[in-house]
């Protein structure tokens, strides 16, 4: 039996909280769609718009770093309630202000809610999903992708109503996924030792991680100048439009995140394919670079670099928890800090950037450098990433013997 078949063979328990990953990781794109009705109808500057990214990304990134300490403190089912109700609450405030400054406050609650949702999810599914961990990393990029791809395309037609439409849609959406929740997910014991909020910090001596999370901020600083700052080249397109742009664009995510990466990782490895990826993305980074006054490119850019994301999304993540010397919570928690303190910086910068000089070009151009700058960086981890590839096939190697004895012994009578 596959690992993507037995991935989704799942309690209801870990249905619940993957329903509740999908409308969280809406929230990531749920805003392209409206950045420029927002800029045009609260009278807003495109570097204020583009705020709504980076106070929500840089305050997860933050909150990552103590989301072990609460986890370990509420234990995980009541560390997972407590965001989603933050998120609740501040979804809904978002929807309900009048300025752009209160939204990208509101967007920043939210982001406190968000990293106590993400950095324990995964945790939870981890522990009540079958199919060992690779089929929850599985489920887990799964939810990733289709939240991903149905965010843009959620806010486009809410956001065709009002601006307001999308942020009201979250609060409702992650209200049924908090009742689920809390029906439907049992109570998980604390662990036994209680996390440092020091931790994440600390686990950055570890080289391979450190790199790794390196590799993340200049990953995320171009994918984030793309996803915030791309909306405004696209001639003028209203949300719906805009929404069926990121919804093709979050199609590709959710395929070669689900099924591109471990094809390609099977056959050519992690190393070789991420530096493939970067490649393929700094090119089109560089294309939208050059033809930023022609929408079709920009547009078709765009949609093509979900393709690198999905790939990236799951190979790195995976190759985090590898090759990290330290606990899977803890490898998370610094991984997320340090690379959404870069995506949530870049989507600002961009704008900016353009703002300043009059170019709209050099945001992309500088995001093509630091693509290039990542896969430099990635690849003197290349023998740590090689060697986790190995464990990895001889796990594989070992759960399909025993499947097989295991069909053959069922087969002879031998097991019930």
């Amino acid at each position: 039996m596959s690992m993507s078949s037995t991935a989704f063979k799942q309690p209801k328990a870990v249905w619940a909280v993957a329903f509740a990953c999908v409308v969280s990781f809406m929230g990531i794109g749920l805003v392209d769609p409206i950045l420029p009705a927002l800029t045009s109808q609260l009278h807003a500057t495109k570097s204020q718009a583009t705020l709504l990214f980076t106070s929500y990304l840089v305050v997860t990134a933050i909150m990552m770093l103590i989301t072990g300490w609460v986890s370990s403190v509420l234990g995980p089912k009541l560390t997972l309630v407590t965001g989603l109700v933050i998120i609740v609450v501040f979804a809904a405030l978002a929807g309900s202000s009048g300025s752009i400054g209160g939204i990208i406050g509101f967007r920043a609650g939210w982001g406190v809610g968000n990293a106590l949702f993400i950095a324990t999810s995964l945790a939870v599914i981890v522990g009540s999903a079958s199919g060992g961990f690779a089929g929850a990393i599985v489920l887990y990029e799964t939810a990733l992708g289709v939240g991903i791809a149905c965010g843009p395309l959620v806010g486009g037609v809410l956001g065709n109503i009002s601006w307001r439409g999308p942020f009201f849609g979250v609060a409702v959406l992650m209200a049924i996924a908090l009742v689920a929740t809390i029906v439907l997910v049992q109570k998980m014991p604390k662990p036994e030792h209680r996390s440092s909020i020091t931790e994440p910090i600390k686990a950055l001596r570890h080289r391979a991680l450190a790199t790794t999370s390196v590799t993340g901020i200049f990953y995320n600083w171009a994918f984030f100048t793309i996803l915030g700052f791309a909306p405004y080249l696209m001639g003028g397109l209203s949300p719906i439009q805009l929404g069926w742009v990121f919804f093709g664009w979050g199609i590709f995510v959710a395929i070669f995140a689900v099924f591109g990466a471990p094809f390609m990782k099977a056959r050519l490895g992690t190393p070789k394919t991420l530096y493939g990826s970067f490649t393929f993305m700094a090119l089109l980074s560089l294309g939208i670079g050059i033809w930023s006054h022609h929408p079709t490119v920009v547009i078709v850019c765009v949609i093509l670099t979900g393709i690198v994301i999905g790939l990236n999304n799951t190979l790195v993540t995976t190759a985090v928890m590898s090759i990290a010397p330290v606990p899977k919570p803890t490898a998370s928690a610094t991984y997320g800090f340090v690379r959404f303190i870069g995506g949530g910086i870049a989507p600002w910068a961009a704008s900016k950037i353009a703002e300043s000089t009059g170019n709209t070009h050099l945001p992309f151009i500088i995001g093509t450098v630091a693509l290039v700058v990542g896969a430099l960086t990635l690849s003197t981890v290349h023998s740590q990433l090689a060697a986790a590839d190995d464990l990895d096939t001889h796990a594989d190697h070992e759960t399909a013997e025993y499947e097989e004895e295991f069909a053959e012994e069922v087969a002879l009578g031998e097991v019930d």
